[in-house]
C-alpha cells in the first residue's frame, strides 16, 4: 500500500513546492479615503487616475517582487466624519493601508482614529500614506508611527516661497486670503512669520478666511484685495475655491500677482487663461516641465488616456516607495513595512527623495513656478489645453527646503 500511493505523494509535494512562492504572494489593497464626489471630486478622481497609473507598471515591472498593490476608492464627501466613516468600512473589509491628502483636517482625524485602533487592535495594524495633507502639526506634534507624509509641509513650502519673494522690491503689500480649516490657519501663521523675519518692511494690508467648498462668488473677497491696494496675494486655497478666487480677480481686473500652493490642480488653469500669465506663481514640490523633462511618459500618457493632467506626483512617489518596503520587508505587514519605509531613499520624478525618520516627513526638492506661455523649450506642456503651462524659476535642494520637526516618535517593537 506504502509503495502503491508514494507517486502520489510526490506529486503533491511537488506540486505544493511550486505553488508555495504563488501562495506567498499578497495583493495588498490601499483605501483611498478620498472626495469623489462634489465641488472637489475632480481632485480626488485625478489621484485614483493616477494611482492607477503607477500600479498597473509597478504590478506588470514587479516593483513589489511578486505582490500587487491595487488603489479602491471610498468617497469621504470631504467631511472629516465621513472619512471616520470611511476607515472603519476599510478597516472591517480587511485594508491595512489607506490613502487620503485632501484636507489637513481629515487627515487629523485620521491620524487620531488609526492610532486608537493600532493601539487596541495589535496585529490589525494600519498604514497611513498621506499625499497632500501639509499642516506642519501632522509631523511635529501630532506625529505618529503609522502616518508618512510624501508631500512638502505648510512651512517648508512658504520657506521657498517668501525666500524668493524677499529678493523682489517691487513687493510693498501683501493680502493673505485662505480656506478656514487647517491647512488655511497654518498658511496664514507661516506667511507672517516668515515675511516678518526676511523682509520687514512687507505691510500685511489684509487677511481672510472663508469657508471651505461653500463660496460661490468671490467677489467682495476681491474688492477687499483691491481696495487694500495690495501688490501680492498669497493663498493656500485650491481645487474650486482657488479657481473662483482666480475667476474673480480676472473679472474684476485685479493686478496683484499671486503666490500660491495649488494654482497647477484642476480648473484652474482654465479660470487663469492668458491673464494668468507672468503673474500667478506656485510653489511644489514638481513640475512638469522640469529639467530634461523627466516623467514626460507619464504626463503624456495620462493626458492620452484620460484628457486631464497629471500633477499630484507624491502618487508615484508613494507607490515607487511602497513597493520598495514590501519587498525589502519581504511582507506586507504594516508594521514590517512602516519600519522598511523609516529612512528610505528613492529615485522619484523629482530626483532622489528620503523618508526622514525622525518624523516621517519626505524631504525632496521644491520647485517656484510661473504661469508661462508654452515655447516648447522650457515650457513644453501646458495647463487644462490653455497654451500656458508652468515655467521653473528656481529649484530648491531638498537640503534647502528641509525645516526642523518637533516630532517625539513613538514606535511599536519589531515583531
Amino acid at each position: 500500500m506504502t509503495i502503491r500511493f508514494r507517486p502520489l505523494m510526490m506529486t503533491l509535494t511537488v506540486a505544493a513546492a511550486f505553488a508555495a512562492p504563488m501562495a506567498s504572494a499578497e495583493n495588498v489593497k490601499v483605501a483611498l479615503i478620498e472626495t469623489m464626489s462634489g465641488a472637489f471630486a475632480p481632485i480626488g478622481q485625478n489621484q485614483l487616475r493616477s494611482y492607477q497609473m503607477f500600479t498597473d507598471k509597478a504590478n506588470r515591472e514587479k516593483w513589489a517582487g511578486n505582490n500587487t498593490i491595487q488603489f479602491v476608492a471610498f468617497d469621504n464627501k470631504g467631511s472629516p466624519q465621513e472619512s471616520l466613516t470611511q476607515l472603519k468600512a476599510a478597516i472591517d473589509q480587511g485594508y491595512r493601508y489607506i490613502a487620503q491628502g485632501n484636507g489637513s483636517g481629515v487627515a487629523l482625524a485620521l491620524i487620531d482614529a488609526i492610532n486608537k485602533h493600532n493601539d487596541r487592535n495589535p496585529g490589525k495594524e494600519v498604514v497611513f500614506l498621506n499625499h497632500s495633507a501639509i499642516d506642519p502639526d501632522l509631523t511635529n506634534s501630532k506625529c505618529s508611527f503609522w502616518h508618512f507624509r510624501f508631500d512638502a509641509n505648510v512651512d517648508m513650502k512658504m520657506e521657498a516661497l517668501t525666500t524668493y519673494m524677499a529678493k523682489d522690491p517691487g513687493i510693498k503689500k501683501v493680502y493673505i486670503i485662505g480656506q478656514n480649516y487647517a491647512h488655511g490657519h497654518q498658511v496664514t501663521r507661516a506667511a507672517k512669520e516668515m515675511l516678518k523675519r526676511k523682509r520687514p518692511d512687507i505691510q500685511i494690508v489684509g487677511d481672510d478666511l472663508h469657508p471651505i467648498a461653500q463660496v460661490k462668488d468671490f467677489s467682495p473677497y476681491v474688492a477687499k484685495i483691491k481696495a487694500s491696494g495690495a501688490d501680492t496675494v498669497i493663498t493656500g486655497n485650491w481645487g474650486q475655491d482657488l479657481a473662483l478666487l482666480i475667476k474673480a480677480s480676472k473679472d474684476a481686473n485685479l493686478k496683484a500677482n499671486f503666490y500660491t500652493y495649488y494654482a497647477g490642480t484642476n480648473g484652474v488653469g482654465r479660470a487663469m487663461g492668458a491673464s494668468g500669465a507672468g503673474r500667478v506663481k506656485q510653489v511644489a514640490y514638481w513640475n512638469q516641465n522640469n529639467e530634461n523633462f523627466v516623467g514626460k511618459e507619464f504626463v503624456e500618457g495620462y493626458k492620452k488616456k484620460y484628457n486631464d493632467d497629471f500633477y499630484v506626483m507624491a502618487t508615484y512617489s508613494i507607490v515607487k516607495m511602497l513597493s520598495q518596503a514590501i519587498k525589502e520587508a519581504k511582507s506586507a505587514d504594516p508594521i514590517k513595512v512602516a519600519f522598511a519605509l523609516e529612512g528610505m531613499k528613492a529615485m522619484s520624478l523629482n530626483g532622489e527623495v528620503e523618508m526622514r525618520k525622525t518624523d516621517h516627513q519626505l524631504q525632496q526638492p521644491l520647485f517656484i513656478e510661473t504661469f508661462t506661455k508654452i515655447n516648447n523649450k522650457d515650457v513644453k506642456f501646458d495647463s487644462e489645453d490653455t497654451g500656458y503651462g508652468w515655467k521653473t524659476d528656481q529649484k530648491v535642494p531638498a537640503f534647502v527646503a528641509s525645516q526642523p520637526t518637533s516630532c517625539q516618535m513613538k514606535r511599536p517593537a519589531k515583531s
